[in-house]
């Protein structure tokens, strides 16, 4: 029987696109950094996709070293959130070698002649991952921001504009100046003496003027 042409092709074709990389799962091994502040690393991660030949034999694709990772950053502002061991995401393939430019952070030609890489990976961030513990939550209630641990503002000055509840104990361990009415339905203490309850030493009568207060 004579070969058919068409069919000939479309499986040359199909071969060649099977070489193509375009963007696949994968499952984060190792990262370079552990959020510091420092510039943006790299990972090695393991795409969990497994090759398959046409006699259904299952070959896992090789681990990738040294993935540059997307970091939400604008010049020197950014939001530091490195990829966790463990963390599922997308990886996308460039269709030219990046190692020239990923070694000098400049234009240049290709590294190599290789197009369509799992060696060009760039990992875009997670996905299919668990229930956070840790999070900025945006709803259209509000902002909310939750930690199991400690919250650290650091700025020459902080400006809160609007109301200001605390529902916790508050620790101010500088002057506090008000420029308003300082209103307590609680009682307020300074110095260890209580305001509304304190009584005046020295007082006399007619029209002097009390000592200071005792606790």
């Amino acid at each position: 029987m004579a070969s058919n042409p068409k069919a000939s092709a479309e499986f040359v074709i199909r071969r060649m696109l099977g070489r193509v990389r375009t963007a696949t799962l994968v499952k984060v091994l190792a990262v370079s950094n552990a959020g510091g502040v420092e510039p943006v690393g790299t990972m090695d991660v393991q795409p969990l996709v497994n090759q398959t030949d046409g006699e259904g034999n299952v070959t896992p694709l090789p681990v990738l070293y040294g993935l540059p990772y997307m970091r939400i950053q604008g010049g020197t502002n950014a939001v530091i959130l490195d990829p966790q061991i463990g963390d599922i995401g997308v990886a996308v393939f460039a269709d030219r070698d990046l190692s020239a430019v990923i070694a000098t952070k400049a234009q240049g030609v290709p590294g190599s002649l290789r197009r369509h890489s799992l060696s060009d990976g760039l990992y875009l961030g997670g996905m299919l991952n668990g229930t956070p513990q840790q999070y900025v939550q945006f709803t259209t209630s509000g902002i909310t921001v939750l930690s199991p641990q400690t919250v650290t503002i650091q700025a020459p000055n902080v400006k809160v504009q609007g109301n200001l509840e605390v529902t916790g104990t508050t620790q101010l361990d500088q002057a506090v100046t008000a420029n308003s009415t300082i209103t307590a339905s609680g009682e307020v203490k300074g110095n260890g003496i209580a305001l509304s309850t304190h009584k005046h030493s020295g007082v006399s009568t007619g029209g002097g003027t009390s000592g200071p207060p005792t606790a």
